[in-house]
């Protein structure tokens, strides 16, 4: 079994002319064609896209785990706060609301005694009977 890679441009832009796999003095199994356009070898799987070792591909790895990281960090700090500032805004906020206002059982009158407004009406609606 053997495969044929067609002429290409490597990424030079220098002229690769077709050559058949296995070439001659490289593995036996390497019998298919892989690559892509600009980059064309010999393997012994259908399915390889790269012709280089992975090795590298492990600081890739650690850089993506780093980095990860990092944002999992920055997200559980971002959680925490939130959680805090919500106990705080709960536990410091009042039982009860205060509007200001004594609350007091209003007179037979329907004015609390001493509201300087209640005897001003009081005293206006006696003169207005008179």
């Amino acid at each position: 079994m053997s495969a044929e890679c067609s002429s290409y441009y490597n990424t030079d832009g220098a002229f690769v002319v077709a050559f058949s796999c296995p070439k001659p003095g490289s593995a036996a199994f390497a019998v298919y064609c892989c690559g892509f356009n600009d980059v064309k070898y010999c393997c012994d799987d259908p399915n390889s896209f790269f012709p280089y070792e992975y090795g590298y591909m492990w600081w890739l790895s650690i850089g993506a785990l780093v980095g990860l990281s990092i944002a999992a960090v920055v997200l559980l700090a971002f959680l925490i706060t939130v959680c805090v500032l919500c106990y705080l805004f709960i536990a410091t906020k009042p039982n009860r609301l205060d509007n200001g206002l004594p609350l007091r059982a209003p007179g037979q009158d329907g004015c609390v005694s001493d509201s300087s407004f209640c005897a001003f009406l009081k005293m206006w609606f006696l003169k207005a009977l008179n």
